[in-house]
């Protein structure tokens, strides 16, 4: 692609998703959609400055190097981190006081797609409304300004020690008791900046033990796509966490910005009682502060929060909305039960690696295990876990569902698909921001049973049988 292009002729670009890009690689996304977006991001927000970031899949290399040169090619200066995880981006982005950050990554999403997450100053998501999709535009668009002075590209390995600083800033480390936690990289690009982490918390006399498991990045993706909420994927730490008689189990998906919890006797942990547990915590310290949550599972979020004395805000789906709310309520932490944690100290940004740094220290306070911990809550508010449904009519599909259940509901809300709520259960039904699938998640409060059955009795309907 020549250097000096002021222009490039009018292109369907289909990768553009509600706040993030997300394509098959080649039909929806190539070193030209990159390009484009470099130029674009670099001319709709006059950045002068640009942190760039990528995971450990395949194409992101390639595609990292067009993005750049289209960076450039607008004026803007960018520090290359390299191989990074999307949190290593935002804390950069805000720390050095950069114009903005673009993290070339397809998270969990399949081997043959990758994406970009684009923030501004300080680590601020573009509006999906306005900016995000101004710079859509403008991409698809081609009318680029002329040239001028083209920026220059520098990499940025010292940022990581000033990250792994920050992170471990979290917890007292010398508060922490001795155990062992075994942690799974997936094969993805967690593995160095977790050890710079655990280098850290060596430094500061952290007594803990780490298991490491596939954590060299390979962008073959050897053990499968690294995304642990998916049930094939967790019976892999689960039985490492056992094998190693660990106290705690931790997976991260491809570029680290979830993190999911294992107990010492392997069971999953589904993400909704860990933003219950992590509020508590942060109420505890700073009682009446305001947690932000998604809609998809609230019971139990909402009663602890309550119990711990704070103020529970509902967020819609996704980080770009969440980040959002806490910044205009200025909550002190935010979560979602896709296992994505959002914390006021860390620019507002979500994190993979605070959130079990958080956690063992709860264990340590308090001397108990995570089974103990969580017991009780689950039992309390049991869940379904999100169910995904690949429907050729969606809209067709809920709609069956909406007719049957909303006359009988005490409650309705729509922040993000539809919510309805019964006397002793509830559902959120909704279409994924990233993916082409219709997501359930049912709970209730206290029963199980009723949870299975009305999961099984709502999926009918959306398949229509």
């Amino acid at each position: 692609m020549p250097a000096a292009t002021q222009t490039l002729p009018p292109r369907r670009i289909d990768c553009f998703k509600a706040y993030d890009v997300r394509g098959r690689l080649g039909s929806e996304l190539d070193e030209d959609v990159a390009y484009r977006i470099g130029r674009a991001f670099a001319q709709m927000r006059r950045a002068r400055k640009v942190i760039v970031g990528r995971d450990g899949r395949e194409s992101s290399p390639v595609l990292a190097a067009a993005l750049i040169r289209g960076l450039n090619d607008g004026g803007a200066d960018v520090r290359d981190l390299g191989l990074a995880g999307t949190e290593e981006m935002y804390f950069a982005t805000a720390h050095f006081g950069a114009d903005g950050g673009i993290e070339v990554t397809a998270s969990h999403n399949p081997i043959d797609y990758n994406g970009m997450k684009l923030v501004g100053p300080g680590a601020a998501p573009l509006d999906p409304d306005t900016e995000f999709a101004d710079l859509a535009a403008l991409a698809r668009s081609g009318e680029f300004a002329p040239i001028g002075v083209r920026g220059s590209t520098s990499d940025f390995p010292e940022a990581r020690a000033i990250y792994a600083a920050a992170v471990v800033d979290f917890v007292d480390a010398t508060a922490l008791r001795p155990m062992t936690v075994l942690v799974n990289a997936g094969n993805g690009a967690a593995g160095p900046a977790f050890d710079a982490i655990a280098d850290e918390l060596a430094r500061r006399g952290a007594p803990l033990r780490f298991v490491r498991i596939n954590h060299e990045p390979d962008a073959g993706f050897p053990n499968g796509i690294p995304n642990p909420l998916l049930p094939e994927n967790q019976p892999m730490t689960a039985d490492a966490v056992r094998a190693h008689g660990a106290d705690l189990g931790v997976a991260w998906d491809g570029d680290f910005d979830r993190c999911f919890f294992f107990d010492g006797t392997g069971k999953f942990i589904p993400g909704e009682y860990i933003v219950g547990l992590l509020a508590t915590a942060f109420l505890e310290k700073h009682p009446g502060e305001r947690i932000v949550h998604d809609p998809r599972v609230v019971l139990n979020t909402r009663d602890m929060i309550a119990r711990a004395g704070g103020i529970a805000v509902q967020a819609r789906t996704g980080h770009a909305f969440v980040k959002r709310t806490m910044r205009q309520n200025d909550a002190i932490y935010g979560g979602e039960m896709s296992a994505h944690h959002y914390f006021r100290d860390f620019h507002f940004a979500d994190s993979g690696m605070v959130p079990w740094l958080l956690v063992a220290g709860l264990l340590s306070a308090q001397n108990v295990s995570l089974a103990d911990l969580l017991a009780a809550r689950i039992a309390a508010f049991p869940s379904s876990g999100e169910i995904n449904f690949r429907l050729e009519d969606p809209a067709t599909a809920i709609a069956r569902v909406v007719a049957k259940f909303e006359p009988l509901a005490i409650r309705k809300d729509e922040t993000d698909g539809i919510s309805l709520e019964f006397a002793d259960w509830r559902f959120n039904l909704r279409s994924s921001n990233t993916e082409p699938v219709v997501r359930l998640n049912v709970e209730s409060v206290g029963d199980a049973v009723l949870v299975a059955s009305r999961a099984q009795e709502i999926g009918a309907l959306l398949l229509g049988s």
